[in-house]
């Protein structure tokens, strides 16, 4: 018999896998989605851009995303993630080095569109989330808010830092400096990431433990993993019998609206601020305001979708697109200061959350098995969408001179995924259970 409530006397390795993935997220995907609306005007004036061309580099970064999840996520589920990730770093690390190099459009493109970007995807995405999938299941919400609460945190304390780097040393050096930081995750990485699930290693996931003297001799480890995870109603998926499932397609389409969002005002954040006559300073200020408020909700849903039955976690996921309209409409009806504030509060509060009760859905949907390749498949499904919507965002500024228009489509984009949420169900079981094995 299981013993699903009983914990080791130290902490449960997976815990510290938590800590250092999250940490290390927290350093690259800052800088990389926080730290560039801080890069973005410095490198627009310098170079002599338009924002829609500077625009289209994280655009690229994403699409190219869409493009080597797939590859990413059928390897770590073949091969495990320890490696992928440490190679990923490195090619991060010297992507930044490269931007300190680069001096027309094609080679911003190059390097902050490809290298830097195929760098970040392939380490710190489905590589990481993968992870944790393997070594949580109960707790995994908890393990992924946790990541994700890190990422914010970092990113809180990251951006005002970057601010600065940019305005006292100019944004090449602050690229020179990360790739320094980016390093020392190398070792952390080759050190905590393990290659296989926890039962490889003699545990349970989430440190559950086995009463060895009612616990059948014939079953291995793996045979008492699938067994544990099946108590929880976790079945799992081949990528083949995930993509024959609704829930599966419609997850791809709410994870679209929800990265077309995040990729517009991510981005324009700091330049959206400083246009309303606010210092870069305090625009860098504010924008960390607003991802702090991403760590409570990330954190707070995450502990919820444990608790939640797969059939109510898509109320999570309305209630985060709801209260991103209610802040974009707010600004659009009174275009102030004190609404720019709410504005960044509730976008805060509800982008938080999708990051991690998605992945835990795709879980608690389709099981450990596959989840690398079917979370990187889809990811080239809602990646193009990603890619034009920060370029759109800047095409309607240099066209207007104001982001309110993109403001308004964005409202709609959420109100639309508010809607579509109501029509996700959890997937019924595959008709057959195959090996371990069998990821396709």
């Amino acid at each position: 018999m299981i013993q699903k409530e009983k914990s080791y006397s130290k902490p449960f390795l997976g815990w510290w896998i938590v800590l250092v993935t999250g940490i290390v997220s927290g350093l690259g995907v800052g800088f990389y989605h926080y730290g560039f609306s801080a890069l973005f005007k410095p490198i627009t004036s310098e170079l002599g851009f338009t924002r829609a061309a500077t625009s289209v580099a994280a655009g690229i970064g994403r699409l190219e995303g869409g493009f080597d999840a797939p590859i990413t996520g059928w390897f770590v589920d073949r091969f495990g993630p320890r490696w992928v990730m440490v190679v990923g770093i490195m090619v991060l690390s010297l992507g930044l080095v490269l931007m300190n190099f680069i001096s027309s459009l094609w080679t911003y493109y190059l390097v902050w569109g490809f290298i830097v970007a195929i760098g970040l995807n392939v380490s710190l995405t489905v590589t990481v989330d993968k992870t944790l999938t393997n070594w949580f299941v109960k707790k995994r919400g908890l393990a992924v808010g946790i990541k994700f609460g890190l990422i914010g945190l970092i990113g809180v304390l990251i951006l005002p830092v970057v601010t600065w780097l940019c305005v006292t040393y100019g944004w090449r050096s602050t690229c020179l400096i990360w790739a320094a930081v980016m390093l020392l995750g190398v070792p952390l990485a080759g050190f905590f990431v393990k290659q296989k699930r926890p039962e490889y290693y003699g545990l349970l996931p989430d440190g559950a433990q086995v009463d060895p003297a009612s616990e059948e001799k014939s079953k291995t480890m793996i045979d008492r993993g699938i067994e544990y995870a099946s108590s929880f109603q976790e079945t799992e998926f081949t990528l083949r019998q995930a993509m024959r499932t609704s829930a599966y397609w419609i997850l791809v389409v709410i994870y679209g609206c929800h990265m077309i969002i995040t990729g517009s005002l991510n981005i324009h954040c700091i330049p959206f601020l400083t246009d309303m006559g606010i210092s870069p300073t305090l625009a860098g200020g504010m924008m960390g305001m607003m991802i702090f408020f991403t760590i409570p909700s990330r954190f707070l849903s995450g502990y919820l979708a444990d608790r939640t039955t797969k059939a109510r976690l898509k109320s999570l996921l309305a209630v985060s697109f709801a209260l991103e309209v209610i802040g974009f409409g707010a600004f659009l009806l009174y275009p102030t200061i004190p609404m720019v504030y709410m504005l960044l509060i509730t976008y805060g509060l509800g982008s938080g959350v999708p990051t991690t009760v998605i992945i835990v859905m795709l879980g608690r949907y389709f099981g450990r098995k596959a989840y690398g390749s079917i979370y990187g498949t889809s990811n080239l499904f809602r990646m193009p969408p990603s890619l034009l919507a920060p370029v759109f965002t800047g095409w309607v500024f240099d066209r207007t001179g104001s982001y309110r228009t993109a403001i308004m489509v964005l409202m709609a984009i959420g109100f639309l995924a508010t809607l579509i949420i109501c029509f996700i169900r959890p997937p019924k079981a595959p008709d057959q259970i195959t090996d371990i094995q069998n990821i396709i």
